[in-house]
């Protein structure tokens, strides 16, 4: 496996996926082949060695490209007792065995909502690209594209006008009937952003059923948000937790007026499993010194199950029609990552948790490839995600 020196902020709202191969750290290579078909899963087989690569091999692999290698994950050591239970999964992602929902990685967006009239619903979701391209890209993209080829009404929340607005012509021109997708601008890194959006969503007087927080970034240089926060943890953490506790109030009436409940997604990944050792860097946060991007990074993806997973439990201690749950969508294209998932596929988990009725009444849980999954300890740590909700609270409330 070949690693670059330095990995560049990634903005998850635009990244995507392409097929290849990877090069493995022996003379042999992992080929991870998709067809590119709709609901088609994905080979994995060596070039020369052995004839077959195992499971063992495939998931090895897997990991390896999912998870930048550090101190915490030497993939030259035996598996770990958390690889061996997080193995199936990765396997799964990396074949496309259906699950227990009846779904895998090889499902699309389109066909893990076939049959679903989303009509009724208003869903909030945020992270598009960046930058203005020439058509929709990027998890964010799609996932806004298959829930308003649903019906339903989606707000758009976006850095980047021009670019959304090419999100939104292609949505509309792809439609059969007219879609309903409107724009609101936010930069979740920024606190006073988030709180205009908030402020601007409130104002239009809409009902709100869904809110999917998708906008991430990932293994940046070390930077302070314009609120003096590291800015991994800033934007794929901080700011989606202030927009849900902004727009909860409204997310709570809307499920009691219209007996629709409402459902909270917050984008994780897989990377969870490998934040610092402490999990959470509360005390140095923004310590230049301590900082590791690449930990940094699987600290807010932490966050995000730990977030949550709190939440959902506050959410049944009021006794509120709101659930909240976290999702790993896909591994994504870097610089010189490949991976199994076309962007219809990657969408597929957040379309999945955030309509499906299959899962009615299910938070705090954590999914991949439109199945339930356990992630790492760390992230069922009921009392770290208490502690990380004081945290965040405190550091919203003085900023």
């Amino acid at each position: 496996m070949l690693w670059p020196r330095q990995w560049p902020c990634c903005d998850l709202g635009k990244a995507g996926f392409y097929h290849g191969h990877v090069h493995s750290k022996s003379r042999s290579q992992i080929i991870v082949r998709h067809s590119g078909r709709a609901g088609a899963g994905v080979r994995v087989g060596r070039t020369s060695g052995s004839n077959h690569a195992t499971p063992t091999d495939a998931v090895r692999e897997a990991i390896s490209i999912a998870l930048p290698p550090h101190s915490l994950l030497d993939l030259s050591l035996p598996f770990s007792r958390l690889l061996r239970r997080q193995a199936m999964g990765y396997f799964r992602e990396a074949t496309g065995i259906k699950g227990p929902s009846g779904f895998g990685s090889g499902n699309t967006a389109e066909e893990v909502t076939k049959g679903i009239d989303a009509s009724h619903l208003t869903v909030i979701i945020t992270g598009l690209p960046s930058v203005p391209l020439g058509g929709s890209s990027g998890i964010g993209a799609e996932t806004a594209r298959v829930l308003a080829f649903r019906g339903a009404h989606v707000i758009i929340g976006a850095r980047n006008l021009e670019a959304a607005n090419n999100v939104k012509q292609r949505i509309l021109r792809g439609q059969i009937s007219p879609a309903r997708v409107d724009i609101i601008q936010i930069d979740v890194s920024s606190l006073r952003s988030v709180r205009a959006f908030a402020d601007k969503f409130l104002a239009m007087d809409l009902p709100l059923n869904v809110l999917i927080n998708n906008a991430g970034i990932m293994y940046c240089p070390f930077q302070l948000s314009e609120d003096g926060v590291e800015m991994q943890f800033a934007t794929n953490h901080l700011g989606h937790f202030l927009l849900t506790n902004l727009l909860l109030e409204k997310m709570k009436t809307t499920a009691a007026k219209t007996g629709t409940e409402g459902r909270i997604v917050n984008l994780s990944s897989v990377a969870h499993i490998g934040p610092y050792s402490e999990g959470i860097k509360f005390d140095k946060l923004n310590d230049k010194k301590a900082y590791n991007d690449k930990l940094a990074y699987g600290q807010s993806k932490l966050a995000n199950i730990l977030h949550s997973n709190e939440l959902a439990r506050r959410l049944k201690a009021e006794g509120a029609n709101v659930t909240a749950n976290s999702v790993h969508p896909a591994v994504l294209k870097t610089v010189t990552c490949v991976l199994w998932k076309n962007i219809p596929q990657g969408a597929a988990t957040s379309c999945y948790v955030a309509v499906h009725p299959n899962l009615k009444g299910v938070s705090g849980k954590y999914f991949a490839d439109s199945n339930e999954e356990k992630p790492s300890n760390m992230a069922r740590d009921a009392v770290l995600a208490k502690k990380l909700w004081d945290f965040s609270e405190q550091l919203v409330n003085s900023k």
